[in-house]
């Protein structure tokens, strides 16, 4: 049986909130499209967000 890929938009997340756990700035962002880069800004400050807390050092 195949697997099945992630939906290219869950990916752009997923790969924008490790960018942001690991410092990178919001402008490192490799996706060129307006959904992409969404998606993965919105992962980016998640991130963010969840450093601040003190959820991640």
């Amino acid at each position: 049986m195949k697997r099945q890929k992630r939906d290219r938009l869950e990916r752009a997340q997923s790969k924008g909130y490790k960018a942001g756990l690991n410092g990178r700035s919001s402008e490192a962002c490799p996706y060129q499209q307006m959904e992409a880069r969404s998606c993965w800004l919105g992962g980016w400050r998640d991130a963010r967000v969840d450093l601040q807390a003190g959820l991640y050092k």
